[in-house]
C-alpha cells in the first residue's frame, strides 16, 4: 500500500483516533467542567426521535456489462429508525439509533416486503447504526463513537447518509470571518465492511465557507477523503476491489441559494478527484473498461422550491458524471442504479439524470418521487429507475 498521506498532503499526518479524542477533551472538556449551570434534569434531557418511510420502486431496462439483460423488477420497501439523544447540557450529548436494513450493508436502511416479480426479499434485520458522544463549547465542537461523515456535502454521490463510521471527530463551526463564516470539520474513522466488520482507516479534513449578498446565499467548501484499504483483505461484502483499494479524493463544492417571487432556488457544483496512481494490479475487480485515469468525477444541480410545511412543493433535476475511481463506490450513494450486489450498491461509472418533485401531505408525510436513467462510461451498463417514497417523521 501507498503512504497517500506523505505523498498527498506533504507530510501531514492525520490523526489516529486515540490522538484525536485526547486533543479533542482537553481542548473542551476543561473549557465546559464547571457547566452545571446550564444543567437540566429528567425528562428534560431526553429526545426520542424516529421515522418511517414506504417506498415503491421499479427497475427497467436494464443491461449487464456483458450486454445482457436483467429481468425488470418492482417492489415495495420500508426503512424505520428509533433513536434517543440526551443532553444533560448545553455542552454534553449522547446520542444512539437503531435502523432496519441488512447486518451485511453499510449503504441501505431499506428492506423488501413485497416483490411482485418474485424475487428474493432478503433479510429483515435491525442493526445499531449510531452512538456517540459529543461536547460542545461555543463554536468548538468534538464527538467521538459511531456517527454520520463529518463532512459538509450537498447530496450523496460522494458518500451516502445512511454509511456511518467509528472514530472520532473535531471541528469549528461558523467562525466569523470577513464577511461570511468559517467551519472546520476533520477526523479519523475506521471504513465499514457492512454493520459489523470494520478494516482500514480513513482521514477527513475540510473547510466550509458561507456568506450572503442580499438575498443571495453562497457557500464554498474544500476538502479530502484519504481512504486507506485493508492490507490483508478477507472476504467481505465491498464490490469491485474496494476493500483493498486505496482512495484520496479532493473535493471542491459550491452552492448559491436566494428566492425569486417567494420561490426557493438552489444551485449547486461539487466535483470529485482522485489523486492516487494505480497500477494495473490495483484495478482488479473494477466494472469492464476500466482505466487507471477514470479518477474524477461532478454533478451539477438546481432545486426550486421547498419541502417543510403542508403543502410545499418541491422540483430538482440533477446531472452527473461519476468515473470509476472517483469514489469510493461501495460508501457512495445507492439510489440511481441496481448494480452490484443485494447489500453493495456499485455506484460509480455512470452518466446519467436524475429528475424529482416532492410534496408535503398533511401531518407532514413527505412524498418524494424520482426517475433515474444511467449509463456507464466504459461499457454497456445502462438502467432506469423509478421510486416514490412516503416519509414521515415522530417526536
Amino acid at each position: 500500500m501507498k503512504d497517500k498521506l506523505n505523498k498527498n498532503i506533504q507530510g501531514l499526518n492525520i490523526m489516529k483516533p486515540c490522538t484525536l479524542c485526547l486533543v479533542s477533551f482537553l481542548t473542551l472538556l476543561s473549557a465546559i467542567s464547571h457547566a452545571a449551570d446550564s444543567a437540566r434534569s429528567g425528562l428534560d434531557m431526553i429526545d426520542i426521535f424516529s421515522s418511517f418511510r414506504f417506498r415503491y420502486e421499479n427497475d427497467w431496462d436494464s443491461s449487464r456489462s456483458n450486454s445482457s439483460e436483467r429481468s425488470d423488477r418492482s417492489r415495495m420497501r420500508i426503512r424505520a429508525r428509533v433513536g434517543v439523544k440526551i443532553t444533560p447540557n448545553d455542552h454534553f450529548e449522547f446520542a444512539t439509533r437503531i435502523r432496519t436494513g441488512n447486518k451485511n450493508s453499510q449503504q441501505s436502511p431499506h428492506f423488501t416486503i413485497v416483490d411482485f416479480s418474485n424475487n428474493p426479499t432478503g433479510a429483515k434485520e435491525v442493526v445499531v447504526d449510531k452512538w456517540y458522544l459529543k461536547l460542545k463549547q461555543d463554536k468548538l465542537w468534538a464527538w467521538g463513537g459511531r456517527n454520520s461523515l463529518p463532512f459538509w456535502k450537498q447530496n450523496e454521490l460522494l458518500w451516502d447518509d445512511d454509511v456511518t463510521v467509528i472514530g472520532a471527530a473535531i471541528g469549528l463551526k461558523n467562525y466569523d470571518l470577513g464577511p461570511g463564516k468559517l467551519s472546520l470539520n476533520a477526523g479519523y474513522s475506521r471504513l465499514p465492511d457492512g454493520m459489523q466488520h470494520n478494516y482500514g482507516g480513513m482521514g477527513i479534513g475540510q473547510w466550509v465557507y458561507t456568506s450572503k449578498l442580499g438575498d443571495i446565499d453562497f457557500t464554498a467548501a474544500g476538502g479530502v477523503l484519504a481512504l486507506d484499504g485493508a492490507s490483508s483483505p478477507s472476504k467481505g461484502g465491498l464490490q469491485s476491489g474496494n476493500k483493498a483499494r486505496d482512495y484520496t479524493l479532493w473535493i471542491g463544492n459550491l452552492q448559491v441559494k436566494t428566492k425569486i417571487n417567494n420561490i426557493p432556488i438552489k444551485l449547486g457544483f461539487d466535483y470529485m478527484h482522485n489523486s492516487e496512481d494505480y497500477s494495473a494490479a490495483e484495478l482488479a475487480g473494477t466494472p469492464a473498461g476500466t482505466s487507471a485515469n477514470d479518477i474524477e468525477g461532478f454533478d451539477v444541480f438546481v432545486y426550486l422550491g421547498k419541502q417543510k410545511q403542508p403543502g410545499d412543493w418541491l422540483v430538482g433535476y440533477t446531472y452527473a458524471d461519476i468515473e470509476t475511481l472517483a469514489v469510493n463506490s461501495s460508501f457512495a450513494q445507492d439510489d440511481w442504479m441496481r448494480w452490484g450486489s443485494a447489500t453493495d450498491t456499485r455506484a460509480s461509472d455512470f452518466h446519467g439524470h436524475e429528475f424529482r418533485f416532492g410534496y408535503v401531505l398533511p401531518w407532514k408525510w413527505k412524498v418524494l418521487a424520482r426517475l433515474y436513467m444511467v449509463e456507464s462510461n466504459n461499457n454497456s451498463e445502462d438502467g432506469n429507475r423509478f421510486r416514490i417514497d412516503f416519509n414521515r417523521k415522530f417526536w
